[in-house]
């Protein structure tokens, strides 16, 4: 929003000590802000916006949360409201948003609304959202009371450092008590390189984003990918009795307690972020180390405590399945550790790409940079086709049929996987115009108790949700009309984590990067 608005902000004279930008100026100093829907003038938006709250019934945010608004979403609706002085009850009571329109995007008469850094708005109502900055508006408290507020946060600051450098400490003492653990239970082989070197190298900031803690709330809070594990597990459970079983990527350690619920005699876990010391905690929280072992290390420079392991389980699969490359540590482990007649666990999945029709969503997108506040902006097109998505495409906008691109047995397979090519057709379900291509991929458990689960637009949203690819020129279809497509992917060179990946729709090419 800064940049769209550089042009028009406060040119209140600076001192030679002064090195804000002007913002401050406006502000504190400058332009006083006048209430939306009254003739009230205020100081500052942060009490112009308590009194929209308390004197119109009007919660900005309210309606940030109620219509996921970001800042031009704002920019649009000050507009709006300058342009249509609505009552604040039919804004606040309406189910859409009033001023989804890009004409309000067109820029007016300047004010100190339009200077608002909307994303300093609280997200929850438990936030002091009516302030700059998350404070609350000085005008609101007692002099008295801010300080001592002041000091006792101070103080919480202080022991909230103490806590923290107390707690690395016992971190350092844990981690090094459990490596010593390790070694003696399971002797110097633990640590000793593999001859060979994985070709994803160290991957140091891959398997540092697997230590954040979210990621791992929303794959286990993904019930279609754990549910569906778990019920791979369970319910076979006679393939698991008193067998030795390999988690690769183990992570929080779910898939091993599945495991030695179902009755395996011993499960080794492998992960390389530093999760899996959380892992273990948990093994113990619920009794089980005496059936899971945990190993922080990187599978391919790791050997592990057994020769042969009957059964290998694994999550490794990534947007557009293949992104991230964890099939090659998949490979790698039933290469080497897999008894013959294993079991691998998923052991097929399958690529399938559909045909989007979204034009809303392709006008938000990709033809915003044709006009923004006036200029035009086509010149960042190619970037942003370049860069496939990862969202949730609604069921109602598929407009062909799904066509499957690539099938992995994942028994069979070699780290050529991901390395493909597929000429297909799409054939129109009905009238529209094709803006994207979406890809998503279908997961198999050939057991006894079969189970499946796919991650495509047609089902229940999963993390993974769809790799979107829009169309540089987008193609009109009508129901029945055949188009004929073809796919080729392959690993990005800069990254061997990421995919290249180019589509050619009718006559047209178009590559992207899954990065």
């Amino acid at each position: 929003m800064a940049e769209a608005l550089q042009d028009v902000s406060p040119t209140c004279p600076k001192s030679e000590d002064e090195d804000s930008d002007g913002w401050d100026e406006m502000e504190l100093g400058g332009e006083q802000t006048t209430c939306l829907f009254c003739n009230l003038q205020f100081h500052t938006i942060a009490v112009a916006l308590d009194h929209c709250r308390t004197a119109h019934n009007f919660d900005l945010l309210a309606l940030k949360n109620k219509h996921n608004m970001d800042c031009y979403s704002y920019i649009k609706m000050i507009n709006y409201i300058r342009l249509q002085k609505p009552e604040p009850k039919m804004i606040q009571e309406a189910s859409v948003a009033l001023w989804d329109d890009d004409c309000y995007l067109k820029p007016g008469e300047m004010e100190p609304w339009l200077m608002y850094d909307f994303d300093d708005l609280g997200s929850a109502p438990s936030t002091p959202h009516y302030a700059i900055d998350g404070k609350t508006p000085i005008s609101n408290l007692n002099f008295g009371e801010l300080q001592r507020h002041i000091h006792d946060l101070n103080l919480q600051l202080k022991q909230r450092d103490m806590l923290i450098e107390s707690f690395q400490k016992d971190m350092e003492k844990m981690k090094q008590v459990t490596r010593t653990l390790v070694v003696d239970s399971g002797g110097d082989s633990i640590t000793k390189m593999s001859p060979s070197d994985s070709s994803l190298g160290d991957s140091d900031g891959y398997f540092g984003s697997y230590s954040h803690f979210g990621i791992h709330h929303e794959m286990l809070n993904d019930k279609v990918r754990t549910e569906s594990y778990r019920d791979a597990i369970l319910n076979n459970s006679d393939s698991f009795k008193d067998k030795f079983v390999l988690d690769v990527g183990c992570g929080t350690g779910i898939l091993s307690m599945f495991c030695a619920k179902a009755g395996a005699r011993t499960v080794i876990g492998v992960d390389q972020s530093e999760v899996v010391y959380k892992a273990m905690d948990i093994v113990r929280e619920n009794s089980l180390q005496d059936t899971i072992q945990l190993i922080k290390g990187q599978l391919e420079k790791t050997s592990l405590p057994v020769e042969k392991v009957d059964i290998i389980v694994s999550e490794w699969m990534g947007y557009f399945l293949l992104f991230e490359g964890m099939l090659d540590s998949v490979i790698y482990a039933r290469d080497k550790y897999l008894n013959e007649g294993g079991l691998l666990l998923p052991n097929r999945c399958t690529i399938s790409l559909v045909g989007v029709c979204d034009e809303d969503r392709y006008k938000n997108l990709i033809d915003f940079w044709d006009n923004v506040y006036g200029f035009s902006m086509k010149c960042m097109k190619p970037e942003i086709l370049l860069e496939a998505n990862v969202e949730t495409v609604p069921n109602d906008k598929l407009i062909t049929d799904s066509v499957v691109v690539s099938e992995i047995d994942i028994m069979t397979c070699t780290t050529n996987a991901c390395n493909f090519k597929k000429d297909f057709t799409f054939t129109a379900r009905k009238e529209g115009k094709l803006t994207a291509i979406a890809g998503y991929f279908d997961t198999f458990f050939d057991l006894t108790q079969k189970v499946e689960f796919s991650t495509g637009p047609q089902v229940d949203r999963t993390h993974w949700q769809q790799t979107v690819f829009y169309l540089g020129k987008t193609v009109e279809l009508q129901e029945g009309q055949t188009l004929n497509c073809s796919i080729s992917c392959s690993r990005l060179k800069k990254n061997a984590r990421g995919l290249s990946v180019t589509l050619t729709v009718d006559k047209s090419k178009y590559d992207y990067i899954v990065d």
